[in-house]
């Protein structure tokens, strides 16, 4: 019996050790690819500056395409688990919760939004990683499916615009895709772009809030229903 755990013990260390190297590697590839062109990055750096050796790395990963969507892939969890506690918050009665969460998630760090959204336009159509990129289409859309089951219940609670859904989640895609342009835009000189974030996310929790929209000479556009 001793004997026994002992094995499981030992795998189970393995294991730990195994998963903790790949996340140095993921770690150090992502250092990387924020402070060089992605051609730059070889897997022969990546091992250098993770400390191990070359062949170490292609234990854990066949390709640098692999390296590359496991980071495109630990973005889109990480923006899943934070909207997944908004969701939370926004059915214990914080409406705002879940558009925060979003806006958060992508703004709080811009150099890895935009990063992501390189890796995406590289490997979109790289053969050798479908199962990944099918996994990240469907984290993806999972955060769509998130906000728009708050969106319909909060357009039906008269608390937002009664526009189509996919207006407000689009909306919100689109000042948070402008903000992580804005970031790195430096003709604009922005010397406190991380101020400048965190107002771009307040207002972006009240954005299509019911009266905000109709204008005078706007043309209100028919709701879904």
């Amino acid at each position: 019996m001793v004997g026994k755990t002992s094995s499981t013990d030992r795998i189970r260390e393995k294991k730990k050790v195994f998963l903790a190297r790949e996340q140095k590697i993921v770690s150090a590839a992502l250092e990387l690819l924020i402070s060089e062109n992605i051609d730059r990055v070889t897997v022969s750096k990546i091992a250098s500056q993770a400390g191990i050796g070359k062949g170490t790395v292609y234990k854990h990963f066949l390709t640098k395409n692999e390296i590359l969507v496991r980071i495109m892939l630990d973005y889109e969890k990480s923006i899943a688990r934070r909207l997944a506690a908004g969701l939370e918050k926004a059915e214990a009665g914080d409406p705002g919760a879940v558009s925060k969460a979003y806006f958060e998630s992508r703004l709080a760090r811009p150099e890895l939004d935009r990063l992501v959204q390189k890796l995406e336009d590289r490997l979109i159509d790289a053969d050798d990683i479908g199962p990944q990129l099918a996994e990240f289409s469907r984290i993806r859309r999972s955060h769509e499916e998130a906000l728009g089951t708050v969106i319909s219940k909060l357009i039906s609670q008269g608390i937002l615009e009664d526009v189509p859904p996919h207006y407000h989640y689009l909306s919100c895609w689109a000042l948070a895709q402008g903000a992580v342009e804005l970031y790195f835009n430096k003709s604009w000189g922005i010397e406190d772009a991380s101020s400048l974030m965190g107002f771009i996310t307040s207002i972006g929790v009240t954005m299509g809030n019911r009266g905000q929209y109709h204008q005078a000479g706007d043309k209100k556009p028919k709701s879904a229903g």
